[in-house]
This record gives structure tokens, sequence and C-alpha cells, in this order.
């Protein structure tokens, strides 16, 4: 049997009344992605304190680039470039739905600081890397604070 690494982010949403936090921005000034934004941001505010979010969001105006994976590679991936050529990367229109979460920063535990799906009717989706319309581009997003983080199988050093 093949070894393989698969990664997931689990949201629980079994929280009684959870606190939420809406965003909703338009117009990117920045180089920075939205949710690298949100990120940045939290990092800034809370230090070396960990905070995490988890929700979705909309993008309701502009164009995204997304990318989706093709069937697993025959050949080894050992460089970004080797990964970005072998990726499928597409623009696609708003309206686009996104989940997403993360964490202001990795506190030792070796995690993905954020990760984002997008996507939308007719058969259009992907992993979220940011907007490509910055002058066009808006956000309406539904957040809720993570309580706990928890690392399963950590990958080896």
């Amino acid at each position: 049997m093949d070894n393989y690494i698969q990664e997931r982010e689990f949201l629980d949403d079994q929280i009684e009344t959870p606190k939420v936090i809406e965003v909703k921005v338009s117009k990117r000034s920045g180089k920075e992605n939205f949710v690298t934004n949100m990120r940045e941001t939290l990092k800034a505010h809370y230090g070396d304190k960990p905070v995490g979010l988890g929700g979705t969001f909309l993008i309701e105006s502009g164009k995204a680039k997304l990318h989706v994976m093709p069937d697993y590679s025959q050949v080894p991936l050992n460089s970004d470039a080797d990964v970005d050529s072998w990726l499928k990367f597409r623009e696609a229109d708003a309206p686009l739905v996104c989940l997403s979460v993360l964490i202001s920063h990795d506190p030792g535990l070796s995690l993905r600081v954020e990760h984002t799906h997008c996507f939308r009717q007719f058969n259009e989706g992907g992993h979220y890397h940011y907007d490509t319309t910055p002058d066009e581009v808006s956000y309406h997003g539904y957040f809720v604070p993570a309580e706990y983080m928890y690392r399963l199988d950590r990958p080896p050093t």
C-alpha cells in the first residue's frame, strides 16, 4: 500500500451559542489575500497567543485564482515549482462560496496556518489563492473563533 498524506481541517459547529464575527470588505489595497489579511491582523493584535477562526465567506464580485489537483503525481514533487506545474490553476468568476480555517500563527505544531476552498455552480471550484481583480472584489463572511486546537499525526521531522 502506498503511503500518502491527507490533510483535513475540522470545524465543530456544535457550540451552543457561538460568537460570530461578520467581515465585509471590498477593493483589496495590499498584496495579501483576504484570509491572509485576517490572519495577520489577528497575529498583530494577539501576538504569541494563537487565535483560530473557521467559517464561510462569499466572494460577491470579482474573480479569484483557484487550483485543483489532478490525479496523484506519478513522479516526485521535490520543489514548489514542481508542485505548481502539476496543479491545474484557473480563474473563477464570482459569486464563489468559500469555506476557510485559519490560525494567527503556528504554535509549534507544524500546522498549515490557513486553508480555503471555494466553489460555485457549473462544476467550478478549488483551493483559493487570491482574488485577481483587486479593484472589483468584495467579500462577505461569517467566522467563529476556535476554542481548542488539536494536531493529529504530526508529520515526521
